[in-house]
């Protein structure tokens, strides 16, 4: 491997998930034009010999970039960047949440979108969009006292928020989310006592309720505070979880 092929992997060092950040350092590579379309990628033994990671790694990132159309591969030569690159998308699915590092980054994404979604909601809500909003936390309390974690039906509250503005963008980007946005894998419900859980769900269901309230009072200030409010303590609770596990990595 020559000196700059063995620069573009310095990145991947301080990051948790060695996968994921294999994939985006190849993915900043690329689209940076570092690595050129039609040029042939390290090999896999290569790769692990300048990054650590164990062939494992390098295959599942290799996968990865195949799958987003960034790179193929030719039998018997090898991976090579794609001439001609499917365009651009971003997802979030719930492999890319392999750490608790991750999902913070994730929330401090959804604080970015939906603080502001909430203010729209609330200048520009139907009485048909705070029926959908009604429902969604009806089905949510249904999920919870039937012991369930809610998570479907936090994300569908959640998006009824942002169809709300009546901005069709704002669906359609938390859509290519999807329900990957709520990290209940994380949770770790299972670990919790009865009145544990019990109080974990009532918090939830008060921040919930607290943030339909403002919109339905068209109170965009409320609104804003009471959405970033939840986002925040839902951060702090798995910043917590972090310390109190030592665990950053997947």
């Amino acid at each position: 491997m020559t000196e700059k092929e063995n620069s573009l992997f310095n990145a991947i060092q301080q990051t948790p998930n060695l996968r994921s950040g294999l994939v985006d350092t190849l993915i900043a590579q690329i689209e940076s034009g570092d690595l050129a379309p039609g040029q042939r990628l390290p090999t896999e033994q290569a790769i692990m010999a300048a990054t650590g990671v164990s062939r494992t790694v390098v295959r599942e990132a290799l996968a990865a970039l195949r799958a987003k159309g960034l790179i193929t591969t030719r039998q018997g030569l090898g991976a090579f960047v794609s001439s001609d690159p499917a365009p651009r998308s971003f997802a979030i699915v719930p492999t890319d949440l392999e750490s608790i590092e991750e999902v913070l980054s994730v929330l401090e994404l959804r604080m970015g979108i939906e603080v502001e979604a909430a203010g729209l909601a609330a200048l520009r809500r139907t009485d048909e969009d705070l029926a959908r909003m009604e429902a969604k936390l009806d089905a949510l309390d249904a999920s919870i006292l039937a012991g369930g974690t809610g998570s479907e039906e936090d994300f569908a509250f959640h998006r009824t928020i942002l169809v709300a503005t009546h901005n069709s963008y704002y669906a359609r980007l938390i859509d290519a989310f999807g329900a990957a946005m709520i990290p209940r894998q994380w949770a770790h419900f299972e670990t919790m006592g009865p009145g544990e859980r019990a109080q974990h769900m009532g918090r939830m269901r008060r921040e919930h309720r607290a943030i339909f309230t403002a919109i339905r009072e068209q109170d965009p200030n409320a609104a804003r505070r009471k959405l970033r409010e939840h986002l925040m303590k839902s951060a702090a609770r798995f910043a917590e979880l972090r310390e109190r596990t030592g665990h950053t990595g997947g």
